[in-house]
This record gives C-alpha cells, structure tokens and sequence, in this order.
C-alpha cells in the first residue's frame, strides 16, 4: 500500500512540474509574440513613413504643376496643394494612388479640421453649413446647399492612417453639389482606383475647381467661399505613359463619366495651369494630347464608349442618354449607340447592351428566343463593339430604357 501511494504522490509531482514547465513555456512564448508584434508595428511604421516621403519627392518631382508668381506650395504628408485665399480653397491638389489601397484597411475618420499650414487661414465648417446644439445635446444642422466635396478623396489614402485624416482638412475641400460628389464624382475616383488595382501601378491625380472671378459666393459662409462651375481631375500612369483628364459641370451629371474626358491640353486652356511640366518636353507633349478614356477602364467596363454626340447622330435619331425621354410615349423611335455588351441565355434569348455594359447599363435590347429565326447572324456575336441604330418602342425595364426587337430591319449598322 505505502508503495502505491509513493507511486501516485510521484505521478502527481511530476505532473505538477510538466504543468509549470508548460505554463512558463506558455508565458515565454507569449512575451515572444508581444515583442514581435511590437517590432513588426515599428517596422510598418516606418515602411509607411518611408512611403509617404518617396510620395512627396515623386509629386515634387514629376506630379506638381508649375508654381505661378505668388504661389505657395503646401506639403503634407501624402498630398501637395497650392490654396487661393482669394476663392478660399485650393487652386489644385495633387496626389497619388498607389496599389497599397488594395490591402488597406483604413476608414473613414470625419474629422474635419482647417488647414493651419494656410497663414491666411483655410476655409472652416461655418462656410458650409451652421450647426446648433439642442438642450438635449443632440445637433440641428442649417446646410448652405453644397458637400464638403474631397479633391483628393479619402479613400485614395486608406493605406495610410496619417495620409487619410489630411485629407479631411479644409484646404482639400471645394463646395460640390450633393448629386455631383455622390455620383458622377464619386464613380469617377472608383475608376481609377480600380485602373490602379488592376494593373498594380500608382498614378499621379492632379484635382481641382475652374477658379475666375465669375463665380458666385455662399453668402452665407464666413469667408464667402466661391462656387465652381467646374471641376477638374487628371491622371498619369507614369510607368505606361498613359494620362487622361476628366472636366464635370458641378451639378448631376446626365451622361456617363466617360463623356466628360478631356486632354490635359483641354484643361490647360481653360485653367491657365501647366502640368507636369518637369517632364521631357517629348512625353509631355505626348501624354497632354492623350484622350482615350476607354485606356482607363477595366474588365466589362473596357468595352463601354461615351454616347454619340449631336453631330455624330444620324438625322432624326437619339442617342442612349436621350432614350430616357421616350420612355412610355408608345411611338417608335431610333436609339443609337455602341454595342458594349451581350448575353445569350441557354433559352436563347438575346440581351444587348449599348454604350455602357452590365450591370450599369443605360440602354438594353431584348430579342426573344422565338424572334431568333428572323436574324439571318448571331446578334450577340456579330454586333459586338459596332455602331449601331434600333428603331421600336421604348419601356422602361428596371429603371433602364428597352426595346424589344422582332427582327433584324429594325436594326441599322453605322459605318
């Protein structure tokens, strides 16, 4: 019996040992991680500050337009801005996109703020709109019509914690409409940063308001801040020398962002501004002539064109913008348009898409399974990226203008 106890007491003694060896191995391994967590946080750290500084000198260097007589230059940490205390906001911001936006993670902070590296001082909330606190601490906002409107958006920034607080500061700020920032605006900044996703290569954005002495002010603000007509935003790929210049009206926008492309010749002339001018006079002569929107665009998106113009319209004829207006008249009329994208189903019906692909169609026709036999082609083969004209009657599909075609006289294909 004394011999079975001393057995069991042994056992327990030992397992008692492996425990705290365990414990301490646990506890040893713990601190191990904390202090690798810590260099690997102080390593990020200064990979980003790292980053940020290469930003500065690349902008400095190639992305900057050419300084005017009495401009100030304004560095942060990720974006450069010259600011007009005439018009209270800046002339141009310039930034860039890098891939990093894949993988950061960082949202949105709000935290609007002036700009004190302005020594004449930056536009402030009160330029756009008044805010009162209510005796049950809560706030009634008197707005003055216009969004905060981010020349260089955050979301460009959300790699770095530092780079996207800034870009909430009042000198990166232009009063937009609402209907403007939210959408056309916005799907314009969602497009190249898509275009930097998908080819995995940073660009320069030079963004800004049409200042002239024109302008009407928010009388109501404090420093009368002056409302744009237009905005401007231009962006270089420097690795595939590619660069493409956009010019909105500061209300809805009623055609796809693609219209709005401009050579960054257009914007010079109508800005005074000279961008990019530290490079070779070759590639920037070269890289201002450039307009080929579609060069920016990625997946279904490559194939979307901008609707036709007046003056490209054949007579009597419309185009996919315009088609919305004909919705429930119950006449036919002729919509023309670039074929962008089809769909054959496995029941054999056709869909065909102009100007804009799936799912942000403007302008889609239906040609039933049982119309097949009337089409002596594959509709959704052989239109593929062609000009065309449908004439029929118009519904509304969703929110999108339709047309359901019987045969193929009710389609014209343009030269």
């Amino acid at each position: 019996m004394k011999y079975i106890l001393l057995i069991v007491f042994s056992v327990v003694i030992v397992n008692i040992f492996a425990q705290n060896a365990d414990s301490l191995k646990l506890n040893e391994l713990n601190t191990e991680l904390k202090l690798t967590n810590k260099k690997q946080d102080s390593l990020n750290s200064l990979i980003e500050d790292y980053k940020l500084k290469n930003i500065i000198y690349q902008l400095k260097n190639i992305g900057i337009p050419k300084l005017e007589l009495n401009d100030t230059l304004i560095t942060h940490s990720a974006m450069v801005l010259v600011y007009s205390e005439k018009y209270e906001q800046a002339k141009w911001v310039a930034h860039m996109i890098i891939p990093d936006i894949k993988t950061g993670n960082f949202g949105r902070t709000n935290d609007f703020r002036p700009d004190t590296m302005i020594k004449t001082g930056s536009a402030v909330e009160q330029d756009y709109f008044i805010k009162e606190m209510l005796p049950d601490s809560s706030y009634k906002y008197d707005g003055f019509g216009y969004d905060r409107g981010h020349l260089a958006p955050s979301a460009d920034f959300r790699w770095s914690k530092k780079a996207l607080s800034e870009s909430y500061l009042y000198s990166n700020m232009s009063p937009q409409v609402g209907e403007l920032n939210r959408e056309g605006w916005a799907e314009l900044e969602n497009m190249l940063r898509s275009y930097v996703i998908h080819n995995n290569t940073p660009i320069f954005v030079v963004t800004g308001p049409v200042l002239n002495d024109s302008l009407i002010k928010i009388d109501r603000g404090v420093n009368k801040l002056s409302i744009p007509k237009y905005f401007f935003k231009i962006a270089f790929d420097y690795k595939n020398k590619k660069a493409i210049a956009f010019l909105m009206p500061n209300e809805m926008l009623t055609y796809p962002v693609i219209s709005y492309s401009k050579s960054i010749y257009d914007i010079e002339k109508i800005t005074g501004i000279d961008f990019f001018y530290k490079l070779a006079e070759q590639l920037k002569n070269n890289i201002k002539a450039q307009n080929n929107p579609r060069d920016w665009l990625v997946g279904k998106q490559k194939y979307e064109t901008a609707p036709l113009k007046g003056t490209d319209l054949p007579k009597n004829c419309y185009n996919t913008v315009q088609s919305y207006k004909f919705i429930g008249t119950n006449k036919k009329v002729t919509i023309c348009g670039t074929v962008s994208s089809t769909k054959k189903t496995r029941k054999g019906h056709v869909f065909i898409n102009l100007d804009r692909s799936f799912p942000n169609q403007i302008f889609s026709i239906t040609i039933w399974n049982s119309n097949a036999i009337n089409f002596s082609y594959q509709p959704n083969k052989y239109l593929v990226s062609k000009k065309i004209c449908v004439t029929e009657k118009l519904t509304d599909n969703k929110g999108v203008a339709s047309m359901n075609i019987k045969n193929e006289k009710a389609i014209q294909i343009l030269p």
